[in-house]
């Protein structure tokens, strides 16, 4: 058996290695239904740290295949795709230098907290638009990883929209610049005698000689995480080549990002939010688009689960907000008290508009509260403050935002069960769809909250369940099936914000094709072809594997 903390030494490394039970514990789970445990975690200090682990695991895995590296920084992902049974680097600890921030651009490491970053690139009137739900816990490292959207991704799109550079160490343990590329420029890179010459030349070859099939793969949805984004790499019409675009969302099975430098854009002081309360969905398809010809900033939902939850542990909110806000929250929550005594709502509808003056908010608020007149459904202006996280629309955002927090620590016999947790399926078929659901996780008794953007058509369903009891662990396979069945009926993506990993890999072939997924494959072996970075997932993603690592102790 290889000695791994000799084997990382042995290569110069200066950061930390540890495998006390308690470290092998903590890294054993992320945010998913999986367990497993690795052998050791390390804490890389610095690029050259990296490179000499990739190296030295590159040599060692001629004598022993078992190894691997997998990264992690904040621990947040869904899908299970932090987690492995070798070696953990944690670039949460030393990878959180913040370099230069502009009004346009923005410099960062993968270890560094986006709630930070974000803090940073306020105070020069700028914003990184592409944050997740968990924008206070999330390392931008993941957003990265993982191509992240949220709230947002309505109007700005995804992470691998924002990104202007980055610097990947590949599986030969050299440390490259990664950026868009002219023709030109492309040619110059193909004709370098190594292994990024190699590289670069393989994947234009895989692209230009598959072209009309790769292009064809792309699901027809405004947002996809699952696969490798095959269909951005190479635009024959513009001539650009991009390699950050296979990068970003690869939860590091091609390589380790060591710095990005995202393009920022201009933050808007102002917001203003109007709520729907449905008590029925068949006017959704009516709906949808009468607020999308707005072109609102945020279209958000969630459903009564949620709400009763909300309400159920309100109490939880205090820690979470502090006395003051949460008193704030709580006498605002008073008008909707005696909204509920008129009937629960199906769903609630968040839209949000942002502006450079408060007049102008108002004004896009008031033409769509005066467009949707003809539907049955109660309106509330809110908002108008320079502080997102003040104000009477709180009350809302903190049901939206924080519904997985509480899922996951507040109820006592039943634990998180994020396996159908990311769906997409565009708005217009959201009216049938969303009943279809329904009767599905109702099929399978899941108790289950669903929140989402509804401008997207991207929902989260976070089912309760003892997956300890063998009985409900075996329903995830059938539930996930027909679920995932109905999404591809309608063209969706099984995947739009929270990747493949563990849990969703498995069904690439469902998603894409036998052709595709072997040309994912191709991808993985021409930046891997040790297998060194992340196994298990993406394209050599198993579900027996990855069904014999859900966890059964809590």
């Amino acid at each position: 058996m290889t000695d791994l903390k000799e084997l990382v030494k042995a290569g110069g490394f200066k950061g930390e290695l540890d495998d006390s039970p308690s470290i092998i514990e903590a890294y054993s789970h992320d945010a998913s239904l999986f367990e497993i445990k690795p052998k050791l975690v390390v804490f890389p200090k610095d690029s050259q740290d990296v490179e000499s682990l990739v190296k030295a695991v590159a040599q060692a895995k001629k004598y022993d295949s078992s190894l691997s590296l997998t990264a992690r920084s904040a621990g947040t992902d869904m899908a299970g795709g932090a987690i492995n049974d070798s070696i953990i680097v944690d670039f949460r600890k030393h990878f959180t230098e913040m370099g230069l921030i502009t009004r346009t651009t923005g410099q960062a490491q993968p270890g560094v907290l986006y709630r930070d970053f974000e803090k940073r690139t306020l105070s020069h009137g700028a914003l990184m638009p592409t944050f997740p739900a968990s924008r206070d816990l999330a390392s931008i490292g993941g957003m990265v990883a993982n191509n992240s959207g949220g709230e947002k991704s309505l109007e700005y799109g995804k992470t691998k929209d924002f990104i202007n550079e980055l610097k990947v160490i590949f599986s030969d343990g050299v440390e490259r610049i990664v950026k868009p590329l002219t023709k030109d420029e492309l040619d110059k890179v193909m004709a370098k005698d190594d292994f990024e010459g190699e590289l670069y030349r393989k994947i234009f070859k895989l692209c230009e000689d598959n072209y009309d099939a790769i292009k064809a793969a792309r699901p027809i949805v405004s947002k996809n995480s699952m696969g490798y984004t095959l269909w951005e790499v190479w635009d024959r019409e513009t001539g650009v080549f991009d390699l950050t675009r296979l990068i970003v969302g690869s939860e590091g099975t091609l390589g380790f990002v060591t710095d990005i430098t995202f393009r920022l854009v201009p933050s808007r002081p102002y917001s203003g939010l109007l709520v729907l309360f449905l008590r029925d969905i068949e006017k959704l398809g009516e709906l949808i688009p009468a607020v999308l010809a707005h072109h609102p900033a945020t279209f958000e939902s969630f459903d009564d689960q949620t709400l009763w939850l909300s309400i159920r542990f309100m109490p939880s909110f205090l820690k979470l907000l502090g006395t003051k806000r949460f008193i704030k929250l709580l006498f605002s929550l008073i008008p909707d008290g005696a909204q509920l005594l008129r009937g629960v709502p199906k769903l609630i509808l968040m839209v949000e508009f942002n502006g450079q003056t408060e007049a102008e908010v108002r004004a896009k608020i008031k033409a769509l509260h005066s467009d949707l007149k003809g539907f049955k459904a109660r309106y509330e202006i809110n908002g108008f403050e320079e502080d997102a996280t003040e104000g009477k629309s709180e009350k809302f955002w903190v049901m939206r935002r924080q519904s997985f927090n509480l899922l996951r620590s507040k109820v006592k016999d039943k634990h998180t069960a994020p396996f159908i947790d990311d769906l997409v399926v565009n708005p217009e078929y959201l009216v049938e769809f969303l009943p279809r659901l329904r009767k599905i996780i109702n099929k399978y008794k899941l108790f289950a909250t669903i929140a989402g953007h509804m401008g997207d058509g991207n929902f989260h369903i976070i089912p309760l369940m003892r997956l300890e009891d063998k009985k409900e662990r075996d329903t995830l396979l059938p539930a996930m099936k027909e679920v995932n069945e109905l999404v591809l009926k309608y063209r969706g993506s099984l995947s739009g914000e929270h990747n493949d990993g563990l849990v969703r890999g498995p069904w690439l072939e469902m998603q894409f094709g036998k052709n595709i997924v072997d040309l994912f494959r191709e991808v993985k072996q021409i930046f891997d072809p040790e297998e060194i970075f992340n196994p298990h997932k993406k394209a050599t993603a198993d579900w027996d594997y990855s069904y014999s690592h859900i966890r059964q102790h809590f």
